[in-house]
């Protein structure tokens, strides 16, 4: 026989209030009619902190906080559960102590065998944690929420799991126009154009985002108003426990501005890559040029010279060789021609700036143009009122405006109107942004407009670089427009073309605005004779033997003594010789080592009161700052004819003032 259970000798009432007794989780206690508290377990005392002796008979209304007692509940639950036999709520409750605590209370109505209602069983569980852990969730919740109405600059709302709106964010109304009343409930397609729904972007976005659980991309989106805009896009799935797919969380900004700035440093990339381009073919032009114009100096002086000799016989042999002559002085003269727009376009011809009223300017060469280009061609030019003067080489931009007027002509084979307007402007920071090469400030753009055939968008991007041309050979020689973007970028100014093909091309000239002050007028010196010397003695310095030899033969024809020297070292050996006269320093500018600048300061150390006449084939700036000769240089630009070479050695030696 099994062992006799002490329990079971218990009576049925001995052995329920143990098992009450031993419940501690929960308060497990009687009320009567009244509410006054009958039983009371231990779970009762460890949750209340009441003991038996303390709160038996007492109403168990003081269990509820003052709130609820004023309220009325405690007395409402007892007859709630009287009426329908149970009654059930959550609320805060109250210690022995005074603390609360989070309660899920039952009230369950005690009926005797007839039915009577005789009292009431209450059991009461503390939730506390439970419910601290629901509010920390609800206060995050909230706190998201807030966060995400607070953001303006994202646009962060949530999709159904078939792209249906269900939330809308304070962003997504700024970006997208739209208020919640208008998008939730509606497809999320509507943000995307017509070609994107049409090519079904919005449905493979949902399913690339349930697919991977994520979908990024960037693309035009639409706006309430129509407008569209550049959007960064991010659709991360939602799912839940199971792993099920519950909607879609999207997150959408407006980068438009990017997209702009990028667009724009991509324009400025290729605006200064093209620039380098035409530096480094400028480079390369300037050396080539002085390399020629030391050749044509040889060629052009030589020709002279025989052209001089032979000018003393007669007959019919000499007739043919003078007509020899001449045709190769003219094909040296047209070589001298494009070395010079070599020079123009490399930045590397001085340049002899003077203040100009371009009105007035523009006037004249207005007339001249229109002799020039004949009746089919239409010119007109259009002055502005308070124009503001500007500094610049006046024969420099009459042969812009030539070389311009005549590329409008050509473009007009059965003629057509030339427009040459010339006004105030202001470049800002916005356009300058685009044009790198320019510096913010106040011009005057002289703008030369044509109606003639147009430029393709290819021959727009090579219409600045030497040679490049568009006329069928021996129609051109493509240096045109490459002399002009030289001549005013050495002036400090821009130069932009528009053209489209049939609707003509606009070529803007921007010139700085003077500041300074008005220049004095000078006097013209009209003397074209050539006086020959008088025994002064020039000491020639260059590098190149050829010319040096034709100049020491040109000098001593013009009744000269001459000593030469190839390069600044030897010449300063010269100088130093005290006993030996030295009338005037004819140097070159670029040699090698020391420049022809440097040696005339050193050799006015020695002979202060000595003159200085420099020639160059290519600048390179020594003698030329600020865009225009420096104004105590006086300066032959090579190849330099026996005509000019006199008269300019004759001026100064006589004292006379060549500085303009």
């Amino acid at each position: 026989m099994p062992p006799s259970n002490p329990i079971n000798k218990l009576s049925d009432e001995r052995r329920l209030q143990l098992l009450i007794d031993s419940v501690v989780d929960y308060a497990i206690y009687v009320l009567d009619l009244e509410g006054r508290v009958a039983s009371w377990n231990s779970g009762a005392e460890r949750l209340k902190g009441y003991t038996a002796g303390e709160i038996l008979g007492q109403s168990f209304s003081r269990f509820f906080t003052v709130e609820d007692q004023a309220s009325g509940l405690p007395r409402r639950a007892l007859e709630t559960a009287a009426k329908v036999g149970r009654f059930e709520s959550e609320g805060w409750r109250v210690r022995r102590d005074g603390t609360r605590f989070w309660a899920l209370a039952v009230l369950d109505t005690i009926r005797d065998e007839n039915g009577e209602l005789i009292g009431f069983a209450k059991v009461t569980r503390d939730l506390t944690e439970r419910q601290l852990e629901q509010t920390r969730l609800l206060e995050s919740e909230r706190r998201f929420r807030h966060l995400v109405q607070a953001v303006i600059d994202y646009a962060i709302f949530q999709l159904d799991p078939s792209g249906i709106v269900v939330t809308w964010n304070a962003g997504a109304e700024r970006i997208k126009g739209y208020r919640p009343d208008e998008i939730i409930g509606e497809h999320f397609s509507r943000f995307y154009p017509d070609e994107d729904r049409a090519a079904g972007v919005p449905s493979r976005a949902l399913a690339t985002a349930a697919r991977e659980g994520r979908y990024e991309a960037e693309g035009w989106r639409v706006r309430k108003d129509g407008s569209r805009f550049w959007a960064s896009v991010v659709i991360d799935a939602i799912r839940d426990d199971s792993g099920a797919i519950i909607g879609f969380a999207k997150v959408t900004r407006d980068v438009t501005e990017r997209l702009e700035a990028q667009r724009l440093l991509k324009e400025a990339q290729e605006q200064l890559a093209a620039t380098q381009r035409m530096e480094a073919i400028g480079q390369l032009s300037g050396g080539i040029a002085h390399d020629f114009n030391n050749l044509l100096m040889i060629v052009i002086g030589n020709i002279e010279r025989a052209q001089r000799g032979l000018a003393m016989l007669t007959g019919t042999a000499t007739a043919n060789l003078r007509r020899s002559l001449d045709n190769a002085m003219r094909g040296a003269q047209r070589a001298t021609a494009l070395t010079h727009r070599l020079l123009a376009f490399s930045r590397r011809q001085p340049l002899s700036p003077k203040q100009l009223d371009l009105n007035k300017f523009l006037g004249g060469t207005g007339e001249f143009l229109q002799r020039s280009l004949g009746e089919t061609i239409e010119i007109e030019v259009v002055g502005a009122g308070g124009l503001w003067p500007v500094e610049v080489d006046p024969a420099q931009l009459e042969s812009a405006l030539v070389n311009l007027a005549i590329n409008a002509r050509d473009a007009m084979p059965d003629g057509g109107k030339l427009t040459i307007e010339a006004q105030n402007t202001i470049l800002d920071h916005d356009y300058c942004r685009k044009n790198p090469e320019v510096t913010p400030g106040q011009y005057v753009v002289i703008s030369v407009t044509d109606t003639g055939t147009g430029m393709s968008e290819d021959v727009l991007a090579h219409a600045f670089e030497p040679f490049f041309t568009t006329k069928e050979i021996g129609q051109g020689t493509g240096l045109g427009l490459s002399q002009v973007y030289g001549f005013v970028k050495q002036s400090g100014g821009h130069i932009k073309i528009y053209s489209e093909v049939g609707q003509g091309t606009e070529v803007k000239i921007y010139l700085l605005r003077f500041l300074g002050e008005k220049d004095q007028p000078g006097e013209d010196d009209d003397r074209e004779l050539e006086a020959p010397g008088v025994g002064e003695c020039i000491l020639v310095v260059e590098d190149d033997h050829d010319v040096r030899a034709y100049l020491i033969d040109l000098l001593r024809e013009l009744n000269y003594r001459a000593v030469s020297a190839q390069n600044a070292t030897a010449a300063m050996t010269v100088l130093e010789q005290r006993d030996l006269r030295i009338d005037l320093l004819l140097t070159d500018v670029v040699m090698p080592g020391s420049n022809g600048r440097d040696l005339a300061k050193r050799a006015k150390e020695f002979r202060p009161g000595l003159k200085v006449l420099f020639m160059s084939g290519y600048s390179r700036n020594a003698v030329v700052h600020q865009n225009r000769v420096d104004r105590d240089v006086q300066l032959l630009q090579k190849p330099i004819s026996h005509a000019e070479l006199a008269r300019r050695i004759r001026d100064m030696l006589d004292d006379v003032d060549q500085s303009g």
